[in-house]
């Protein structure tokens, strides 16, 4: 054979023979890479397997409990737009409702709590009674709803503390509009009632001159509610001069107990 064939023979066998070589090399690697892989799966698995075992937190349970509320007079006639309060004794938070035209309304109130029950009347409230609503283990959850039943008699009159006018006149002092347009606010809440704003003067001066001024003074209170947006026909107003003293007129104390404004509900 010539010379520079048969090198050239023998550097294609070598070529190939190292590229066996590298090709088993290679399975071999591969072939431990997967058994590696293999290895490592197995060992994650008790890994995956012990988080999906672990406490899991199931947001779709409630964590509070449904209120049913209902309010009527003592007459079972339900109260519409009464404001119920549910204070909360671990932390003083307060949650309100609302009651619709069938005296009621529903409401949800965190559990493992016991709440004092109010009715709010004007700038004062009534307590009624408390719900307790114990704590729930694991995923219990409440299902049917507590029902708390109302029977209220809010008052028919009530005084406008700080409600005051300059001597001998019809003239509101400043700091007097803070309690009527908190009677504004009770007036637009309760749209389906109707007032009497009644003047009262104590027995100083004459008698005549002293109901002309408690007339006028309801007056202004009166012309304010309207101002502010409260129908005419549902504020009438009255002056009674000196004639209705609650308290005795021989004390200051007294006397300025019965200088007042006082609404009644009608």
């Amino acid at each position: 054979m010539h010379p520079v064939i048969f090198r050239l023979v023998y550097a294609t066998c070598k070529a190939l023979r190292e590229s066996q070589r590298l090709l088993s090399l290679n399975f071999t690697i591969k072939t431990m890479n997967s058994r590696i892989i293999s290895i490592f799966s197995l060992l994650a698995l008790p890994v995956v397997a012990l988080c999906q075992n672990g406490a899991v937190q199931n947001a779709s349970i409630p964590k509070d409990a449904p209120v049913n509320v209902k309010m009527t007079d003592f007459k079972k006639k339900p109260l519409n737009n009464e404001i119920v309060v549910f204070k909360s004794q671990a932390n003083n938070k307060e949650y309100e409702g609302l009651t619709d035209s069938t005296g009621k309304f529903s409401t949800r109130l965190p559990a493992g709590d016991t709440y004092e029950i109010y009715v709010l009347g004007f700038k004062d409230s009534t307590a009624y009674n408390v719900l307790k609503i114990p704590a729930l283990a694991g995923n219990a959850y409440y299902k049917n709803p507590f029902d708390v039943i109302i029977e209220h008699q809010a008052a028919k009159s009530f005084v406008l503390n700080d409600c005051n006018f300059e001597t001998g006149k019809a003239t509101l002092q400043p700091e007097s509009y803070a309690v009527i347009d908190e009677l504004v606010a009770y007036m637009q809440r309760k749209d389906d009632e109707k007032i009497e704003l009644g003047g009262h003067t104590d027995n100083v001066g004459n008698a005549k001159a002293n109901k002309i001024l408690s007339e006028a003074r309801a007056n202004t209170v009166r012309d304010y509610l309207i101002s502010k947006g409260i129908e005419a026909e549902r504020v009438f107003a009255k002056g009674y001069g000196m004639t209705v003293p609650i308290a005795s007129n021989k004390t200051a104390a007294g006397r300025a107990q019965n200088r007042r404004t006082e609404v009644k509900i009608l």
